[in-house]
C-alpha cells in the first residue's frame, strides 16, 4: 500500500508566476486555470484573488468560471480519479451495483478524496462506450462490463478499503 501523502503544498509564488504569463488577457482565464490546476492537482481557493487581479475581473467572475465546470477542482485530488457511469445502459446493467462497490472498496462516498490522495470518486452522465457497460475510468483508463470480481481486481482487497476508510 501506499505510504500516506498529505494534502499537496501550496507554493503562492509558483502561482503567481503562472498568473505573470496570462496577465491582462482576460481570454486566458480558462486556460490559467488549467495550468493551475496541471501543475497542482487542483485550484487552490487563495488563487482566485490574484487571478482576478490580473485579469481585470471579480473575484465572483474567476470563482464563477470555476464552479461552472465540473472538470475544474478547488480541493485536492486524488492521483488516480475514478469515475462510475450514471448513464442509461450503464444503470440498467447493473451501474448503481458497481458504483455501490467502489465506494466499499475505497471507503469514501461521491465527490470524496480517500485520506491519502491515492482515489478521488466522482460519477458521470455518460463515458460513452454504453456497448460495454456497465463502465468505469480510473485515470484515463476505461474499463467495461464490470462485475464485482473486476472491481475488486481494479481497486484492491477489502483489506485496502478498511486502510482507506474513516476512523
Amino acid at each position: 500500500m501506499n505510504e500516506m501523502r498529505e494534502r499537496p503544498n501550496l507554493n503562492l509564488a509558483r502561482i503567481n508566476e503562472i498568473i505573470a504569463h496570462y496577465q491582462d488577457q482576460k481570454w486566458g482565464l480558462i486556460p490559467l486555470l488549467q495550468k493551475i490546476q496541471e501543475e497542482f492537482g487542483y485550484i487552490p481557493p487563495e488563487s482566485t484573488q490574484p487571478i482576478a487581479k490580473a485579469l481585470g475581473l471579480f473575484p465572483t467572475q474567476v470563482q464563477g468560471v470555476i464552479s461552472f465546470y465540473t472538470q475544474l477542482y478547488t480541493k485536492p485530488q486524488g492521483e488516480k480519479v475514478v469515475r462510475v457511469c450514471r448513464g442509461t445502459a450503464c444503470h440498467v446493467r447493473g451501474g448503481k451495483t458497481i458504483l455501490k462497490l467502489v465506494k466499499q472498496h475505497l471507503g469514501i462516498e461521491e465527490g470524496e478524496t480517500t485520506p491519502d490522495y491515492e482515489y478521488t470518486l466522482e460519477t458521470v452522465a455518460c463515458i460513452g462506450v454504453c456497448a460495454l457497460a456497465p463502465n468505469i475510468v480510473i485515470g484515463t483508463n476505461t474499463h467495461g462490463r464490470m462485475n464485482p470480481k473486476k472491481v475488486a481486481q481494479l481497486l484492491g482487497s477489502r483489506k485496502d478499503a478498511e486502510q482507506h476508510a474513516r476512523p
